[in-house]
């Protein structure tokens, strides 16, 4: 058995890149994956208990190589490696592959976990380690497209709107399919989902009455205990949603709610000087169960992470200019393209697409949903302002992402770079080096491939759209309510 002794207070978190593992291969010794967000109060919980103490800390830093990944900043390696949420403690070999893991682990339970661990590397050694599956897609059933509606629509909650039980996520698309549908056969049975829903995510607990904005998720049914981190991603989703609720329905109400969202984002997260919108805002229950305006102004309000993350910007900036156009907000729009081009300036590359954050530099090329989401708040942009040159920088991150992320065999893009086209190759470790199609990402690729096609007059995207979601077609009858993005994808196709 291991013996623990006293040398430091602190874990010697090294970044994700060849040389860590490298070094664990030269050293002999697994690797110690901890996955984590900036906002999430358990992984901070963990860091103040667990990697605190030194017994513990010293321990990881002699018999393990420890690395850190903010999820948010490497969302390519979340998407791989997360064990069932955050933080995730993850058990490597030195060539990337899981030797066991899981989320939160307690001060009291770590040190007998590090034990089991380098006890059973030091006995078996790589053999331990156990690859996750690939999913076969080759036998799944491709189903119609009103079965497919329909599963989507049984997973949605009659008796507190939403979709799925519990944990409880503010789904978006659904929500767009049903005002969708609703809009082309004015069935009463999608207008009900779609209110429904809405009410119950906004006139609930998961909706912040005080400081406005939505938090990240709810732990019950009934959109109860909500986790308390707010994301710049899904108040700016939530956003839209209530906007085109409001348009389409006529509920005042909606687009009420839609303009306390916006007051949420732009007070909290916009970066009033330079443009853009911060990721996040911390999760503090102490602060939030505080109901009054008053009672919050008494305490520290939760920061701010004040990182630009591309991705998030982009879905933000379409966001806004539709809540210009509804509210006649020039000053918005205004502020919409000034955070268009702030992302631009600082983390476009030409013939490199657009990294993932900034933070004092550019971070992370070669991701798909960076050049995805900006090019869709790009054409937004060019349907506002009739600048071609938004126009041209939408062709450019599509072309980009077809040359280094498209499948050729199979169709479909992958969610970062191939290998041989990766930025930093040397990082190429583990299980990043299994190919992944992101489903929900596919399709909204494809809607926004389309749009493209028709502004630029190039087929070429046509053809790509269709292949991208045709790709996506034996996967979407598992992917339950997030099936909801294929119909949209398909229900567009069938109308250009």
């Amino acid at each position: 058995m291991p013996v623990f002794r006293v040398l430091s207070n602190d874990v010697a978190w090294l970044p994700w890149s060849g040389g860590a593992f490298a070094r664990a291969r030269a050293e002999r010794k697994p690797v110690l994956l901890s996955i984590s967000v900036a906002w999430c109060h358990s992984c901070r919980e963990m860091d103040r208990t667990s990697y605190a103490d030194p017994f513990i800390a010293t321990f990881i830093n002699e018999r393990f190589i420890p690395i850190r990944v903010d999820a948010d900043e490497r969302p390519d390696i979340s998407e791989r490696y997360s064990l069932g949420g955050w933080p995730t403690t993850a058990f490597l070999t030195p060539d990337g592959a899981i030797l066991a893991g899981g989320t939160y682990v307690s001060i009291e339970r770590m040190p007998a976990a590090l034990a089991q661990i380098v006890e059973a590397f030091d006995t078996r050694g790589d053999c331990a380690a156990i690859e996750r599956p690939e999913t076969d897609v080759t036998q799944s059933t491709i189903a119609g497209l009103d079965d497919l509606t329909e599963r989507v629509f049984s997973t949605f909650d009659g008796a507190h709107g939403g979709f799925g039980v519990e944990p409880k996520f503010p789904l978006t698309a659904p929500a767009h399919l049903a005002l969708d549908l609703f809009a082309a056969t004015r069935d009463p049975r999608y207008e009900m989902i779609a209110v429904a829903t809405l009410d119950g995510m906004g006139w609930g607990e998961l909706y912040d009455e005080v400081d406005g904005g939505f938090f990240r998720y709810a732990a019950t049914r009934a959109w109860q205990e909500p986790h308390s981190e707010k994301m710049l991603e899904s108040n700016a989703a939530l956003l839209r949603l209530y906007l085109d609720a409001g348009d389409a329905l006529g509920i005042a109400r909606f687009t009420e709610r839609a303009a306390d969202t916006l007051r949420y984002v732009q007070t909290w997260l916009a970066d009033p000087v330079d443009g853009g919108w911060w990721g996040s805002q911390h999760a503090d229950e102490r602060y939030y169960s505080a109901a009054t305006v008053e009672a919050r102004r008494a305490l520290t309000a939760p920061p701010v992470g004040e990182v630009i993350h591309a991705d998030w910007n982009g879905v933000m900036v379409s966001a806004a200019l539709q809540a210009a156009k509804t509210f006649s907000d020039d000053g918005l729009r205004d502020f919409a393209l000034k955070s268009l081009e702030r992302v631009l300036l600082t983390c476009y590359k030409p013939g490199a697409g657009v990294a993932h954050f900034f933070a004092g530099q550019a971070h992370v090329r070669g991701l798909l949903g960076d050049q995805i989401t900006i090019a869709s708040a790009a054409l937004d942009a060019f349907d506002v302002t009739g600048n071609i040159v938004y126009q041209m920088i939408a062709e450019e991150l599509c072309h980009y992402a077809i040359r280094v992320m498209w499948d050729d065999r199979e169709g479909g893009f992958f969610d970062r770079a191939v290998p041989d086209a990766a930025p930093d190759r040397d990082a190429e470790v583990g299980l990043l080096r299994q190919p992944s199609k992101p489903f929900a990402l596919n399709c909204d690729a494809s809607r926004m491939l389309r749009r493209l096609a028709v502004v630029s007059g190039d087929p070429e995207f046509t053809r790509i759209a269709d292949l991208a979601v045709g790709a996506m077609a034996p996967r979407a009858i598992e992917q339950g309510p997030l099936a909801a993005h294929y119909v949209l994808a398909v229900r567009g196709a069938a109308v250009r």
